[in-house]
């Protein structure tokens, strides 16, 4: 009833009724000065702030504007809602459930906090009580479970996805039945102190990855700052940290009172279920249909005519560039701003126990930051579908001795996170690839010896005969990759489209894309009466990766306390077997085709790609300004603006040399292809001058010297290094971008010229849409359905 319901990226029905007028209207009064907040970050002076204040305002009027989110009335009793969603005929049966409650406003810091180890002992890992409760009972595929502290009022879901129909009131009964067992019987302290530790780690890391911290800090000041709070108060926690922490060690049931006060016995609470709809993509496009039959059913020859001419004015509009004269009065860097030079990571090649060691001396507070890799040469091919089996499996079941409830009670109290992830590339000289196993893992100081231990028990002595827990992952692993095509359906066309020219680009399709989700399908189907051929498999991956002459590591971490760590972690590598392996050569079955790839939705990602090495491009650093000038120009303009889909891209590797084209959530799909096709003519005669050259370059700078926190620069330099990335070809690749001229463009064009004929093409898309496009050209796209 509030704003929040209509907060979306608009209904799609919906939106050609919006006008011009009303859109800017909108704009006018909404993105003034008067409805903005203004904030700064640094050590900037602050009579310099103050000019830019002034600068920015002194043009405006004050706008008396009413953008206040209004409190949501509470429910006297539930509600329950039943939707239906667009299904394929293989999930005619899964439905999706949630429930919803309206918790109170986030303006209470430490009730916040508490909320947010609230979710995180729920449902924050598989160990969760109430994640292992509903995983256990078969009644679905995967979890849902999310506390949003980011509105006025926060909201706490849970529920399950891949529901069989009939069983969703066995799911909101169990729910609601385990929270009522824990607020009863009590939380395991075990599980308390395990989240508590989680949620302490990433508070005083604050590792915000990519993001610059100061636009981190923002964003958490909104919380409170937008409702008319202290901004600075949603930034403290030492105090509600400690008032939590005394709490707990003081034996006052706060999470269980949390459960009861603001769960069970709350009756703003929604029961959100989705049922699924096998006919209801072709139902909303008759629909559309039928709607625009009707208004062509109203219009006579005048009505036509004049809409003939304004879509002819909206064309010129969106084809029309700001004049310079408009550019010139934003403010902007100039080329000598920019840094000449890169930046260097501090690396020390070191042998400890025989296995080679990267060290980065950085500070990090007193956090260790350890990466272990395994290399995946040493597995023979009819392994590596089972070998991504494993990486799912680790730290995720148990071992011989401790089942995976208490593995992962003790990485939650003992560490500050491990996880295993994959590394795939060709090397940067041209000389093969490279493709790694890493776990990652980081802690303080002082529980660097629970960390090694637990990696060590982890690899020699993980369980990996729990039938049952390995049939829960790998629906959860099954369900979230189904559930991630349609929204992401862009990374897997891209994925999709590497692993026709590449071995790292084939090895990444059978790894983490829809291969390897075919391949999961297939385990989930036969698993059972598989069982023993499975788990030889997986244990013949084990004790093949576990390799000292197969290994490499990585730590990130301040000199001082590195004399602290190197000989703890030369005692841990010593106990590694040692067997010599010779690297095998993989044999890629590329794809060879072009693919429709069928799923149930009205939009289309649409792909086409090409080896621009193959077709003799030689590697140049003005590719990176080249093809982000045309994600922010010609790509933009052609299928976001004037083509209607939500995005478009144009990824080049620099690696392989594998350009890609790709749309994402785009009612078109011939179209798009030929503006893919029409970008190398769009290159060949582009005409721009030096300050729109400029701006491209220091958006391509700015993407290099993207934001690195200290642990994100060690690992940054050790993929570097596997690929052979040195600094003296960084920089090359620095001064090359530095020095683009528009002849790059152009010759960049006549590459892409080579791509219209030889490129490959995906589409992940509607039925309609690709059988329309096989209609048009017989045969371009072989149809496979994957949903």
């Amino acid at each position: 009833d509030t704003v929040y319901g209509v907060d979306s990226g608009g209904d799609p029905a919906s939106i050609p009724d919006l006008t011009y007028e009303q859109f800017k209207a909108f704009y006018d009064r909404y993105y003034h000065p008067s409805n903005a907040r203004i904030y700064f970050y640094g050590d900037d002076d602050p009579e310099e702030r103050l000019r830019i204040i002034n600068d920015y305002l002194k043009d405006f009027d004050r706008l008396d504007v009413n953008a206040k989110i209004e409190l949501q009335a509470k429910f006297d009793e539930p509600r329950r809602i039943v939707k239906n969603y667009a299904a394929s005929e293989d999930n005619k049966n899964k439905a999706y459930i949630t429930l919803n409650w309206l918790l109170p406003e986030t303006h209470n810091t430490q009730l916040v906090l508490a909320f947010q180890i609230l979710e995180h002992i729920l449902v924050g890992t598989p160990a969760s009580p109430l994640e292992k409760a509903l995983l256990e009972s078969g009644l679905g595929e995967d979890v849902i479970g999310s506390l949003d502290s980011n509105i006025r009022q926060m909201m706490f879901t849970l529920g399950m996805k891949g529901v069989d129909t009939h069983n969703v009131d066995q799911v909101e009964h169990l729910i609601l039945q385990t929270l009522q067992s824990l607020a009863d019987s009590g939380i395991d302290p075990k599980t308390v102190q395990a989240s508590l530790n989680t949620i302490e780690f990433q508070l005083r890391e604050f590792n915000t990855g990519g993001f610059p911290r100061g636009l981190v800090i923002l964003i958490m000041a909104f919380n409170t700052w937008l409702y008319d709070g202290d901004p600075i108060e949603a930034l403290r926690f030492e105090a509600p940290l400690q008032a939590i922490k005394e709490q707990v060690a003081s034996g006052e049931k706060l999470f269980e009172s949390l459960i009861r006060e603001h769960l069970l016995d709350n009756p703003h609470r929604t029961t959100v279920i989705l049922e699924p709809d096998t006919q209801l993509s072709q139902k909303l496009e008759a629909e559309e249909r039928a709607r625009l039959d009707a208004i062509r059913a109203t219009l006579n020859e005048n009505d036509i005519q004049r809409i003939i001419q304004e879509t002819i004015q909206l064309r010129e509009l969106q084809n029309t560039p700001d004049s310079p004269e408009a550019l010139a009065t934003l403010p902007s860097l100039t080329l000598d701003d920019l840094d000449k030079k890169n930046k260097i990571i501090p690396l020390e090649e070191l042998t400890l126990a025989d296995v080679p060691v990267l060290y980065h001396d950085l500070f990090t507070n007193g956090i260790v930051y350890l990466d272990l890799g395994f290399n995946l040469k040493t597995l023979p091919q009819d392994l590596l579908p089972y070998y991504a089996l494993f990486e799912a499996l680790l730290f995720q079941t148990g071992t011989h001795h401790e089942d995976y409830v208490s593995l992962i009670q003790r990485i939650g109290q003992k560490t500050g996170g491990i996880y295993a992830t994959t590394f795939l590339s060709e090397r940067r000289t041209g000389t093969g690839t490279e493709s790694w196993l890493f776990l990652r893992g980081k802690s303080t100081l002082e529980q660097i010896n629970d960390l090694l231990e637990i990696i060590r028990d982890v690899l020699f002595e993980i369980d990996l005969k729990d039938q049952e827990r390995f049939r829960q992952i790998i629906l959860t692993e099954k369900a979230k990759l189904e559930a991630s095509i349609i929204p992401g359906g862009h990374q897997f066309v891209a994925r999709r489209l590497a692993a026709h020219f590449t071995p790292s680009g084939w090895l990444a399709e059978q790894l983490s894309g829809l291969d390897y989700l075919f391949f999961i399908r297939q385990i989930t189907n036969e698993f059972e009466q598989n069982w023993d051929q499975i788990v030889h498999k997986l244990e013949t991956v084990r004790q093949t990766l576990v390799n000292r002459q197969a290994i490499i590591c990585n730590v990130t971490l301040a000199a001082d306390d590195w004399k602290t760590v190197e000989p703890r972690l030369k005692t841990f590598l010593e106990a590694f077997p040692k067997q010599a392996f010779t690297p095998t050569v993989w044999q890629p079955q590329y794809i060879t085709h072009h693919e429709g790839l069928l799923i149930p939705a009205q939009v289309n990602y649409v792909g086409k790609g090409a080896n621009l090495f193959d077709l003799g491009y030689t590697l140049h650093g003005s590719a990176q300004v080249i093809s982000r000038y045309l994600n922010t120009t010609w790509l933009w303009n052609q299928i976001r603006v004037m083509g209607g889909a939500y995005g478009a891209f144009g990824l080049f590797d620099a690696t392989s040399g594998v350009f890609r084209f790709v749309s994402y959530r785009d009612p078109n799909l011939l179209q798009t292809l030929n503006v893919y096709d029409q970008t190398a003519d769009f290159l060949k005669a582009l005409e721009i001058d030096q300050a729109e050259l400029t701006k491209a370059i220091i958006g391509a700078i700015g993407q290099m010297d993207t934001y690195q926190l200290p642990d994100a620069k060690g690992y940054s330099s050790l993929l570097r290094y596997l690929i052979g990335y040195t600094d003296e070809l960084r920089q090359q690749t620095r001064d090359e971008v530095l020095s683009t001229t528009l002849k790059d463009f152009h010759t960049f064009g006549d590459v892409l010229e080579a791509m219209k004929p030889s490129g490959h093409v995906v589409v992940i898309g509607s039925q309609n849409a690709i059988e329309a496009t096989n209609t048009t050209y017989p045969g371009l796209l072989n149809p496979l359905k994957i949903l």
